[in-house]
């Protein structure tokens, strides 16, 4: 009895000695996240797409990114290139002169599709802050819930957004994100990830596009709000033949 007594009072000395583990911090919660995603692929990987008859690349030149987007007007193939802060659109080849605020207007744009399509892996970028809000509920499955804000410096024009995602207890995935913006009158939207797969080790999604019944609603109230059907879908957003190499 004693040889059985004695290592048991050991294990439960140890047990009791265990300290318990740390809750996850956002910082943890998005590495995790990213990396079952496979978005540092996009570091040393080629990734193009289709999206509203118009096709997006992003690319890596010497270590600057570079975001495109290529498409057609009549005879003419328009390529904006987006590089840090710059931009640059060519017609047919030909670089063509782009008044500040258009060119501003257009890299934005292209900076948005890219940066949906390439989610979570831009939750690392130097500008972006996370805060953990701690865990939600949404049809009836539990959330991590991560509000994202960004610096002034390094932001872009669109700094003042603020950001909502759900991120899977155990698979560390983003089904559910919402952003609150300025421009054009400003306002909310809400996205359910769906149609998930994988191309060469990169998880892509597409989204149902909500926004609220009440425009004025507080954006970290719309998960619930989603629940309770007080949002109206807008549009889906649809990535088609999509390349990694």
């Amino acid at each position: 009895m004693k040889r059985i007594l004695v290592p048991l009072l050991l294990l439960l000395s140890l047990a009791c000695k265990e300290k318990p583990k740390a809750p996850l911090t956002a910082q943890e919660i998005v590495d995790k996240s990213i990396d079952d995603s496979g978005g540092i692929l996009f570091e040393d990987h080629t990734v193009s797409f289709e999206f509203r008859d118009r096709t997006y690349v992003s690319e890596n030149d010497n270590g600057k990114k570079l975001l495109k987007r290529i498409f057609q007007v009549d005879s003419v193939t328009i390529m904006d290139v987006k590089t840090g802060n710059d931009f640059q659109r060519y017609m047919n080849d030909s670089l063509v002169a782009v008044s500040d605020s258009l060119a501003g207007r257009y890299a934005n744009s292209v900076n948005s599709v890219h940066y949906f399509a390439r989610l979570p892996y831009g939750l690392n970028d130097a500008a972006v802050n996370k805060e953990l809000l701690g865990k939600e509920t949404i049809q009836e499955k539990e959330y991590y819930k991560i509000k994202v804000t960004f610096d002034q410096d390094g932001g872009g024009d669109d700094f003042d957004d603020v950001y909502v995602y759900w991120v899977d207890l155990k698979t560390f995935k983003p089904d559910y994100l919402a952003y609150s913006f300025h421009v054009n009158g400003g306002g909310q939207r809400f996205r359910k990830a769906y149609n998930e797969r994988y191309v060469n080790g990169i998880r892509f999604v597409d989204y149902e596009n909500y926004k609220p019944k009440d425009e004025d609603s507080d954006i970290l109230k719309i998960g619930q709000l989603f629940n309770s059907g007080e949002l109206e879908l807008l549009s889906k957003i649809e990535l088609t033949n999509i390349k990694v190499e």
